[in-house]
């Protein structure tokens, strides 16, 4: 597994990183064999990067033949600086540096995938809605090198803006006092145009935290454009299911690696050289339990209607692309 960074110290200058830098790690196969590569985007609210949607389903996807990364990109944990294009610049960054590498890495070029989760997922859309208006803003090394995905997979994404959106992400992506206009431009089902990747949308009906309108909305937009998608709502389940398999169940997730920037965060926070006020310190004390495992949590079960969706959305881009 290899660790890529993103940026170079001079280029990236979250005010909230504490030294992180956004960065991918790799789950390349040994073989010589060209393949498809799929970049796995974590949710968490914009306010962390998940670790149950991380390493396990990167897992997942290599041993179905994919060449695999988990993208750990910048997150708003204190909802102090919102992050405004940062995430959506993170995972084009990504594209870039594999599709300029694509030879060695022994990827295609034209298969490269995002596949995000929750908030994770909206990073993705962004992605997929916007990628044209940031073809020619690079320059150096990657000034010709596109960071249009070829497709995209959402679970249980973040879209909307409006009556049903999951105002936490929003808050952190681009603070509490957002424009209409950044709002607008961050809804993704008004966005969609006919430059838009092939998308694989699915969600649970029951989902609690992040209402299903969100999938129709944005399956309703793709039609309207008439972009290939295919949308899986399934019968019941809680929000945030990952794989919805032994792994996910047993908490079987591998490295922590995603939490990177909220680990560097902490310490900054605790030795003073972030200063926050208490009761900030004291949400992250809280926190970090719960990501150590000091936090008791209930034990969740398998679910096998929904543990199917990485075998329908490896079915769908291998007939759709």
């Amino acid at each position: 597994m290899n660790k890529v960074q993103l940026w170079n110290e001079s280029e990236y200058n979250y005010a909230a990183a504490c030294g992180f830098i956004p960065n991918m790690r790799l789950y390349f196969h040994k073989d010589e064999e060209i393949r498809p590569c799929m970049l796995i985007v974590p949710g968490g609210g914009y306010t962390v990067v998940s670790p149950s949607e991380g390493e396990i389903v990167a897992k997942k996807f290599y041993e179905m033949g994919y060449q695999t990364a988990v993208v750990t990109y910048t997150t708003n944990l204190l909802q102090m600086i919102p992050l405004k294009m940062q995430p959506m610049q993170d995972l084009m960054r990504a594209i870039r540096y594999i599709r300029k590498h694509a030879e060695e890495l022994h990827v295609e070029k034209d298969k490269i995938m995002l596949c995000g989760f929750s908030a994770g997922a909206h990073a993705c859309g962004s992605v997929a809605v916007h990628w044209q208006e940031f073809e020619n803003t690079e320059t150096g090394e990657y000034a010709s090198v596109s960071a249009k995905p070829n497709a995209v997979i959402l679970s249980y994404p973040v879209i909307t803006s409006g009556e049903y959106a999951h105002r936490g992400s929003f808050t952190a992506l681009l603070g509490a006092d957002a424009s209409e206009e950044e709002l607008e431009y961050m809804s993704l089902e008004k966005q969609v145009t006919e430059d838009m990747p092939p998308c694989f949308l699915w969600q649970t009906v029951t989902d609690e935290l992040v209402p299903v309108q969100n999938s129709f909305l944005f399956a309703q937009a793709l039609q309207e454009k008439k972009i290939p998608y295919a949308i899986h709502a399934f019968s019941k389940g809680k929000h945030g299911l990952s794989l919805a398999d032994e792994a996910w169940a047993n908490e079987e997730f591998g490295e922590p690696y995603t939490l990177e920037q909220t680990f560097v965060l902490g310490q900054a926070v605790n030795d003073g050289t972030f200063p926050v006020p208490d009761e900030v310190k004291q949400a992250l004390d809280e926190m970090a339990k719960m990501f150590t495992g000091q936090t008791k949590r209930e034990k969740e079960q398998v679910n096998e209607e929904v543990k199917q969706w990485p075998e329908l959305a490896d079915e769908w881009i291998r007939t759709t692309l």
